[in-house]
This record gives structure tokens, sequence and C-alpha cells, in this order.
């Protein structure tokens, strides 16, 4: 629920608050905000600026770091990540959640760097294999640089408890469920079907590591979105361009989107709401497209399910206290917890 100074005038107006009460709330309320990320200047100039600086020793590293060798680039990635860290700590203590958590960030985003200048100096690689391949290509030897990752990630984020450092543990699982096909499988025999499933099955087990985080937060820190963004692409992407010539097949694509549609809307999600409408959407173009391509009625027909679907809305709204209130009682405590914290 979003709460503004307006709100709050109206009801000291109405007698419900007094002034001093309604100053104190919104007081109050200002200094919680401050940790959490919202869509304001000074958290975009926070974020813009903290993805340049990842961006810069991650994605956009040019091929004349290349000449510091490997132990050049294990020692600035490991000086970068002292310093990171350290001005994160120093963030923390000046209430600064937001800039330290990007900071702590950046120290995990040098751990591949870190292992990669330590694979050259052991001479595991290639001659012409760069570190901006790690960030092209997927290739199954990146597995030590995301384990590594993955580690480090998971012990600062134990250390920091900084919701922002779920990101590049979400990012780097996402790229081990590319980079595990062609380990799981025959190199030369996995194709777009192999992987489709791996990218589908990876996925759901990340939302269903997202849900389980969900689960156990009580400190009303978003720990979760990452894993349910790069979860839910993960899992939609697969599943979305899997080919398929049965219409069974594709109605029953309807109802998975339909129904992370339905999981967005309990969980508070945006991410499920976004890649399941356009599930939907897609669904219905194949329907006028291929299915119903030559039928008048179908657009009519279509105009109906959307005003029978605006109606249920209505029905949904009349009766929702009331509904609401008897399916909670029936599920466990820490769901009924986690519903009543998503509002």
């Amino acid at each position: 629920m979003e709460l503004n100074q307006q709100q709050l005038q109206q009801a000291t107006e109405r007698g419900l608050l007094t002034a001093q009460q309604a100053a104190a709330l919104w007081a109050f309320l200002q200094q919680q905000d401050k940790a959490t990320p919202r869509f304001q200047l000074t958290h975009i100039l926070y974020y813009l600026g903290g993805m340049i600086a990842i961006g810069a020793m991650t994605l956009f590293m040019n091929l004349g770091w290349e000449r510091f060798g490997g132990g050049g680039l294990l020692l600035i990635s490991l000086l970068y990540a002292v310093a990171a860290l350290g001005c994160s700590r120093w963030l923390l203590q000046q209430r600064f959640a937001i800039p330290a958590g990007i900071l702590a960030t950046l120290a995990v985003c040098m751990t591949p760097l870190a292992v990669y200048g330590l694979q050259s100096m052991l001479g595991q690689w290639p001659v012409n294999t760069h570190y901006q391949d790690y960030h092209r290509y997927i290739d199954w030897r990146w597995l030590q640089m995301e384990l590594a990752t993955l580690a480090a990630g998971s012990i600062v984020l134990q250390r920091l408890r900084l919701p922002f450092l779920v990101m590049p543990i979400a990012v780097t699982l996402w790229y081990l469920s590319m980079d595990l096909a062609p380990m799981l499988f025959d190199p030369e025999y996995v194709g777009h079907y192999w992987r489709q499933w791996v990218s589908l099955w990876f996925g759901l087990a990340m939302l269903l590591l997202a849900f389980w985080v969900d689960l156990r937060s009580r400190s009303g820190k978003d720990y979760a979105f990452w894993l349910y963004l790069f979860g839910t692409l993960a899992f939609w992407g697969g599943l979305s361009l899997m080919n398929s010539d049965s219409e069974l097949n594709k109605f029953i694509y309807l109802c998975i989107n339909l129904l992370m549609i339905l999981a967005s809307a309990v969980l508070a999600r945006r991410v499920l709401a976004v890649c399941g409408a356009l599930g939907c959407a897609g669904y219905l173009g194949h329907l006028a497209y291929q299915v119903f391509r030559d039928s008048l009625l179908f657009p009519f027909v279509l105009t109906l399910i959307g005003l029978a679907v605006i109606w249920l809305g209505i029905q949904w709204q009349r009766h929702e206290a009331a509904v609401s209130a008897r399916l909670r009682a029936r599920l466990p405590a820490e769901l009924q917890a986690l519903l009543a914290r998503r509002g």
C-alpha cells in the first residue's frame, strides 16, 4: 500500500489523527523509506552509478586488460574487492544502506575476474580465450568462476544482509543454468531443445528458492526480488521458446501463464504478471492468426471474454475480504504471514 503526506492530512481533517501524530508518522515513514529502493532521483543516481561501475569491470572490459596477465588481473580484482567492501562497511555505518549494497555487489562481481586471473596463471585457458567471453558465450568451463561467485556472494550476503547482493547470485545462477547443459549432456548433441528444458527447470527451481526466501524473510527487506526476476526469465523464456504443433500443449501454455498472473497477484511480484500477460497475448495471437484466421465471430467472442474478465474483477472486489479471509484461514501460518506482509 502506497501512503503519501496528503492522505495523512486527510486523516487529520477527519479527526482520525492529530496534527502531531500525522507529522510524527510521516517522519517515521520517511526514515524507513531511506533503505527501501524507490523510483526517485537519489536512488536512480545510486543505481545508475553502481551499474556503470559494475559494468565497467564485467560486461565492458576490453581486451586491453589481457596485457596485465593472469597475476595482474587477480591482483587488480582483489584490490577492487577490498576497496569496495571497505567503502560499503563505512557507508553502512553512515546509514546509507542502498549505496553500501551496491558497492558490496561490486566486490562480489570481481570474483569471476579473480578466478579467471588465477586460472590464467595456472595455464588452464587456451591462448585465444578472453574474459569478455564469460558474458557472451555459453561454455561449461566457466563453472569454476560461477561456483566461486555464488560462494562469495553468499558469504558477503550473510555478513552484510543487504538485499542488492542477491543480484549477482541470481545472475550467476542464470549463467549456471545455461552453462550446465553442455556439461550434463554431450556438447556435440546439445541443441536448443535441451537448453530450453534446462532453462525451464532451473528457472522453476530459482522461483521455488525465491518463494522460500519470501517465507523466511522477517526483516522487511526484499531479498527475493532478483531471484524472482531471473527465475521468471529463465522459466518463462525456456517455456516460451519450445515449439509445439499440439493445440493441447499450447492451451497448457496459456494455463501456465494464467497461473503466473494469479501468483503475481498473491505474491505482489510484477515480473510474473508481465511475463504471464505476454504469454497470454502470444496465445491469443496464435488463435487469431492461425486457428480462427478466417472467422468473423472470433473478435466478438474475444471481446465477450474480456468483458467477462472485467465482470469477474468487479465481483472479486465486492467479495474479496470475505473470500480472502476464508481462504487464508486454511493456509499454513508462514504463508499467511507472507500474504499479510504483501498486503
